[in-house]
């Protein structure tokens, strides 16, 4: 029996009920901490000036993408739960950091850290692959992203009533108290898996590349993916500015709960993993990359004047993303079993930086043209994704 197969069953043989909630938790918890800003722009822009709309949701998706990039890999030859416990002991650090932040600059700095280490959320997902049985991948993937996209929805509704109550230094401050107890929640929830093949780091980061070079599917799904997750930035980082300003008028706690009406749509995680396991990958992604465009349909007809059209798109597009991105994992993960978390890095690098180009590319938008000119932005980038997946070999 090789290494990674000994490591795999001996993962399976790990995979409590126990595992799988601290996992679930641990994956929300981790990813929210790169949301919270969100919807705390309004506040941030009235304390810093209006740059700080631009920095600091962009410099933690870009560290969440560098985090991805130089530590999920790691997993694939040191212990996950060690990783783990370490990434949010030190984002409790940051958070602080942030909270006690003087002027911008050290705002933005401590939101890139906080990115970074916010990838813990990257080491539970195929840590979940890893433990699980093969014939319920999908369904187990789609569990443990339920808590990660829940937590990505939820940050923003939580954010934004703590900012709106006691200001935006108390939400940072509070997610410092969060990442300790996920450290807790790792020590005592996840099992203990020996690494039969460990790997030097320079050898990990070289693999990688031969990943991209020699798994056209993992490329095709990677840039489908990140597109369909750029439109999403471009979205939930011009949304403050947009319901904050008339007609609408609402406050940072307004905005955030927004994240409420995004909740459904990370529930069907578990419905797109098991249609997954049952009828395959590509269907379900195409499905998601129309439900994309769609939302940015509504938003562009109706959002500019009405909550209801802002939270259908809320709903189209969480689904879209959520449905497509299940799919995408369970399709990658198979490709190479021993390599999952260096796959999940490619996936995922991928993602987010698209996704802080996305932001960028949304506030710069709407600085130019307002609402319209985001929804156009979205059109496109969800188009562009759903057209990779349109074109995509059958044979594949």
């Amino acid at each position: 029996m090789s290494g990674g197969a000994e490591s795999e069953t001996a993962g399976r043989h790990g995979f409590t009920l126990r595992a799988r909630i601290g996992l679930t938790l641990i994956a929300g918890g981790a990813v929210a901490n790169i949301y919270y800003n969100q919807p705390l722009l309004g506040l941030l822009v009235g304390e810093f000036g209006e740059r700080a709309a631009l920095w600091v949701p962009t410099a933690s998706l870009v560290g969440y993408g560098l985090g991805i990039l130089g530590l999920v890999p790691l997993g694939d030859s040191l212990s996950r739960r060690s990783l783990i416990i370490g990434q949010t002991l030190g984002l409790a650090v940051a958070l602080l950091a942030a909270a006690l932040s003087p002027n911008l600059a050290c705002l933005a700095l401590s939101s890139l850290v906080i990115g970074i280490l916010a990838s813990a959320a990257q080491q539970a997902v195929p840590f979940a692959a890893e433990l699980a049985p093969d014939a319920t991948r999908g369904s187990v993937v789609g569990q443990v992203m339920t808590g990660l996209l829940t937590g990505i929805l939820l940050a923003r509704t939580a954010s934004g009533l703590v900012g709106a109550q006691y200001g935006w230094r108390a939400v940072f401050f509070a997610a410092a108290v969060v990442a300790l107890g996920m450290a807790g929640i790792a020590a005592a929830t996840l099992p203990k898996i020996p690494q039969t093949r460990p790997l030097r780091y320079r050898a990990l980061m070289l693999s990688i590349l031969h990943l991209v070079r020699s798994q056209p599917v993992l490329r095709r799904s990677s840039l489908s993916q990140g597109l369909l997750f750029a439109s999403f930035n471009a979205f939930w980082a011009t949304l403050a500015l947009l319901v904050e300003a008339p007609p609408f008028n609402l406050t940072a706690a307004g905005a955030g709960m927004f994240g409420v009406i995004g909740v459904a749509g990370a529930f069907v995680a578990p419905l797109s993993g098991r249609f997954t396991d049952r009828r395959g990958p590509r269907p379900m992604v195409v499905a998601g990359a129309l439900f994309v465009v769609a939302a940015f349909a509504v938003l562009w007809a109706g959002g500019a004047g009405s909550l209801i059209a802002v939270g259908l798109g809320v709903l189209l597009i969480d689904i879209g993303l959520n449905a497509a991105l299940i799919a995408t994992q369970t399709r990658v993960y198979a490709l190479v079993p021993t390599a999952r978390g260096r796959i999940n890095t490619v996936l995922f690098t991928v993602m987010f930086v698209f996704g802080a180009l996305g932001a960028f590319a949304g506030s710069q938008a709407f600085l130019m043209a307002g609402w319209s000119g985001v929804c156009a932005v979205g059109i496109l980038l969800a188009g562009a994704g759903f057209l990779v997946n349109l074109l995509e070999p059958r044979r594949a």
